[in-house]
């Protein structure tokens, strides 16, 4: 009976310690922990979208900038450049058809002038890919233009969890 008991007290102890182990994130060359593939559902979009632009709002009424709001054309020539970029494998602002930003957003109707584009080829969330774009003068340049008045979002993730990020402003 004692060897039963033993027996059963040293397997859940194992089980136990098992449990409790928490595993250590994977690191890369530089030290840093490497990013997780970010898979977006089908009922991620509208939170997704919403979320950038309220954090991209509270940035710029922290500089004292006017608030940005969503346009249906600005954000059909994000979603044309983020699938064309998938399909060039490449993050550049020109489409396989050449055309540029302007040439994008005069395509769809956009009735305002066109006033610049952020993109990311990136594994990240949209806000650490806000972050990414805040730290760099070009591309926080497009998001805090004092000039801007709307703005278009959007993405494309590839099955392997690739995304393809699109911002265009305009005014």
């Amino acid at each position: 009976m004692n060897r039963l008991a033993f027996v059963f007290l040293a397997a859940s102890l194992a089980l136990a310690g098992c449990a409790a182990e928490t595993p250590l994130p994977q690191m890369g060359a530089d030290g840093k922990p490497l990013p997780q593939v970010y898979h977006i559902g089908p009922g991620d979009s509208a939170k997704i979208v919403y979320r950038m632009l309220d954090n991209i709002n509270a940035l710029r009424a922290k500089a004292g900038l006017t608030p940005v709001q969503l346009d249906s054309d600005l954000t059909a020539a994000a979603a044309t450049h983020s699938r064309d970029m998938s399909v060039q494998n490449r993050p550049w602002h020109f489409g396989s058809d050449g055309s540029s930003p302007i040439d994008r957003v005069k395509r769809t109707g956009y009735a305002g002038s066109f006033l610049g584009e952020d993109i990311s080829e990136t594994y990240e969330t949209e806000l650490q890919t806000l972050a990414a774009w805040m730290n760099e003068a070009d591309t926080r340049s497009v998001i805090m233009d004092p000039k801007a008045t709307h703005l278009g979002f959007a993405w494309y993730q590839e099955s392997n969890g690739k995304l393809w990020w699109t911002l265009v402003t305009g005014s």
